[in-house]
């Protein structure tokens, strides 16, 4: 191997070589890459993350999301530009910067999305991205744990799949209410049919959040193929003529350079904000956005950054009683005693997903598929305080358009590579979505109001009674919505004739050698479901193209 042998395990040292790939990203995807690339004898492969290890105890805790999400030592602290459809409000939109990335800080939802979500990927131009193509790659990457169909789902998996350990009187109350109203029992919307109500599914096993890290990298670190860099930032992409070559990374507030060769090739796995960003800083990506920055344009490719999608949600909030919720559990002595649970492996409040029980359905009658989805969370918080429960036990169902049609954008700020980019998702500025997002709040309602939880139910307290009109709703949604972390598309996948696709469907950036990006961002639609397990099919799928790519097949 020519240069710099490259040392296994995980370190903050800096360091410089050759690689046979660098993959810039060390979240779920790039973890997926890691693991899978150096399976193969003799592969060498650097992964850069930006974050620290994923040592902090709360990434363990599952109900530790509350206080990651505000920790800038593991998340990046984004703010949405502000827009129409949030009344002005920029909205914070944390991400994952550890390793592991946002498998490290999110809600532990699993959640595929639609089989029809995928293959309309296929359908406009993306060879072997249908649903039957990419549901192998789905089932590789989980370790469903419970019962399962096995034509879905996996068993042997890097990353569990289990059902809720912990649940309220409220939670099966609200299942049962939601069927009575003509909404199917769902047992696995993984599977066969998402349409329905039942418990959510998570990566969660005994309690214990399983990360991309925990789940991929524990036998790959013993690689000596596997070298992994934290706290590396990586500044600028390096070109020799079209073909990337190398990158340059480096630490907050230290001025030195360090520069990484890669012979194959460069992986770009940093998130639908992040990449982006790194694109353009390196000149590739809209000739007039680089121009205007003085970057010198390696590659004109006007896609970049653009087609940006997210889920928007609004949550209605009802105060409960002769049920537990977190708003009282996580306080005073009890909390003590959630915590002596917890530590003991037994069912916990600290053992949750962000989410106890979900509804996918429909919006009016004649939508063939789900374009809604609810979530019902054993929590709310004050107004504007999002982490602080409210002083009244409370909970909350979330409630979001599966598959808006507004689309924003990824721009960088300044050629400071620590500057954070401009991202404008443009929320609720298709009529389309403000229609079912209103549609959606009025569901919410429904479905808290329905017999079986009247002995549960105190009043409503978000939006409140008051507001009824479509155009009170709806701008109860633009001043109280808030994103659900689900960005993608800023590298959307497509043939070379879409002049707006920046990957073909081997994820390889077109008009350019070397360079592939594999993260959400190549998503050319939001899938309607959580993104965090089709991001570890597309880098499943990934690792097998790339092996293909290597072995000449």
């Amino acid at each position: 191997m020519a240069g710099k042998k490259p040392d296994n395990g995980v370190g903050n040292e800096a360091a410089e070589g050759d690689f046979d790939y660098l993959i810039v990203g060390g979240g779920a995807a790039g973890c997926v890459l890691a693991a899978r690339l150096t399976e193969e004898p003799g592969v060498s492969v650097c992964l850069l993350e930006a974050g620290p290890e994923d040592r902090n105890p709360l990434i363990r805790i599952p109900a530790g999301v509350i206080k990651l999400l505000f920790d800038p030592k593991v998340a990046w602290q984004f703010t949405t530009e502000g827009s129409a459809g949030t009344n002005g409000r920029g909205i914070f939109a944390p991400q994952g910067k550890v390793l592991g990335g946002s498998s490290s800080i999110n809600g532990m939802i699993y959640n595929r999305g639609l089989p029809v979500d995928f293959d309309s990927w296929a359908q406009a131009g993306n060879a072997g991205w249908g649903f039957q193509d990419i549901l192998p790659y789905f089932k590789k990457s989980e370790r469903r744990i419970g019962g399962a169909d096995s034509a879905y789902r996996g068993r042997h998996g890097a990353i569990p799949v289990s059902d809720n350990e912990w649940t309220t009187p409220l939670t099966d109350a609200f299942i049962e209410g939601v069927s009575a109203l003509g909404v199917p029992r769902n047992p696995d919307y993984n599977a066969a049919s998402q349409a329905g109500v039942g418990y959510m599914q998570r990566a969660i096993e005994n309690g214990r959040r399983v990360n991309a890290v925990r789940g991929y990298l524990g036998a790959a670190r013993k690689r000596a193929g596997l070298r992994v860099i934290c706290e590396a930032h990586v500044s600028k992409i390096l070109f020799d003529g079209r073909r990337a070559c190398g990158v340059t990374y480096m630490r907050r507030g230290q001025s030195q350079h360090h520069t990484l060769r890669a012979r194959r090739e460069v992986i770009v796995c940093s998130g639908a904000l992040n990449t982006p960003k790194l694109m353009q800083m390196s000149g590739v990506g809209p000739a007039e956005l680089l121009q205007r920055f003085g970057i010198d344009v390696v590659h004109a490719l006007p896609g970049v950054g653009r087609n940006l999608s997210d889920h928007y949600g609004a949550r209605t909030v009802v105060e409960v009683k002769n049920s537990p919720t977190a708003n009282e559990l996580s306080r005073g002595p009890r909390l003590g005693w959630e915590v002596a649970k917890w530590l003991m492996g037994k069912p916990s409040i600290l053992g949750l997903s962000s989410s106890l029980a979900y509804v996918f359905w429909k919006s009016r009658a004649e939508e063939e598929y789900p374009d809604l989805q609810f979530v019902l969370s054993p929590i709310s918080f004050k107004a504007g305080l999002f982490g602080v429960p409210d002083d009244f036990p409370g909970v909350s169902l979330g409630v979001w358009p599966h598959r808006p049609h507004s689309r924003g954008f990824v721009e960088i700020r300044s050629t400071d590579a620590f500057d954070d980019p401009v991202v404008q998702p443009n929320y609720l500025q298709a009529a389309y979505d403000q229609q079912t997002m209103v549609a959606g709040v009025r569901l919410s309602r429904k479905f808290l109001g329905t017999p079986e939880l009247a002995p549960y139910v105190v009043r409503e307290s978000v939006p409140g009674a008051g507001l009824q009109s479509d155009d009170e709703l709806l701008d109860f949604a633009r001043q109280n919505g808030s994103t659900i972390y689900h960005f993608v598309g800023t590298s959307r996948m497509g043939p070379a004739s879409d002049v707006n696709a920046v990957v073909d469907d081997r994820l390889r950036v077109h008009g350019l050698e070397g360079l592939r990006i594999v993260d959400a961002s190549i998503m050319p639609d939001v899938p309607s479901g959580n993104t965090y397990a089709p991001t570890l099919m597309i880098a499943e799928k990934a690792a097998d193209m790339i092996r293909e790519d290597m072995r000449g097949l």
